[in-house]
């Protein structure tokens, strides 16, 4: 585990470097490349950086404990010692779920489309409400809300809403939210008090990257048909 560490570790100094380079820096589409390269190994360096960090501090209290004969000083290097170790453990598992192989949608946009399910215009006042649900937290994430169609109804509510949320991780976020989310409340439509259950599909789907194609006339090939004897009204009068 830690030999790949330090190839990363490596791969993420050398990043750095590039992009500083004139060459890389006039030419954008490398650049954002490189870029996304060293901010996917940025969070895992810096988690190695500190659990060595704390090795080291380790090693040092130990060394302490070897050499001094000092009561206090001991008591000391003890106490640090049962912190140091448990930031190691936690260090350590950190490591060992970021090693683990993500999703390479993850870090893509996300699209979100809701669409209201089975109570009527209070299910689709529970979509708008998972709607403002979502936006509100894109916002805190610093993400970006852009709408791409949506159905409403005279209520406020959506029979479907769909948008684009913009942002590091968007997708890898929210794709756990797909599903069928249900509601007990008392809606606004209730006149009587009843307690009503509504629902509201929820799907997220990563963004497609853009692709050019390039077709060659060569490659195409038209059939062109004509039907034979007599049809139109004809077939009518017969």
């Amino acid at each position: 585990m830690f030999a790949k560490l330090e190839k990363m570790k490596a791969r993420f100094e050398e990043l750095t470097q590039l992009l500083s380079t004139p060459e890389v820096v006039s030419n954008p589409e490398r650049y954002r490349a490189l870029a996304k390269e060293r901010s996917d190994l940025e969070e895992t360096v810096q988690v190695f950086e500190k659990y060595r960090k704390v090795k080291r501090d380790l090693e040092g209290n130990r060394e302490i404990l070897f050499e001094t004969k000092d009561p206090e000083l001991r008591a000391i290097a003890e106490s640090e010692l049962n912190e140091l170790e448990q930031k190691a453990a936690e260090l350590e598992r950190q490591l060992k779920s970021l090693l683990i192989p993500k999703d390479p949608n993850d870090a893509k946009n996300a699209i979100v489309e809701i669409r209201a399910g089975t109570g009527g215009e209070e299910a689709a006042l529970f979509a708008a409400d998972l709607f403002r649900m979502y936006t509100r937290f894109a916002d805190r994430q610093g993400w970006r809300v852009d709408l791409i169609n949506s159905n409403e109804t005279g209520r406020g509510g959506f029979k479907e809403i769909v948008f684009a949320v913009n942002g590091k991780d968007a997708y890898g976020t929210l794709k756990y939210e797909s599903g069928v989310h249900r509601v007990q409340r008392v809606p606004e439509t209730e006149a009587s008090g009843r307690i009503h259950t509504s629902a509201a599909s929820v799907a997220v789907l990563p963004e497609i990257e853009e692709v050019e194609l390039e077709i060659n006339p060569g490659d195409l090939r038209i059939d062109v048909y004509r039907a034979g004897g007599r049809g139109g009204q004809n077939v009518n009068k017969v």
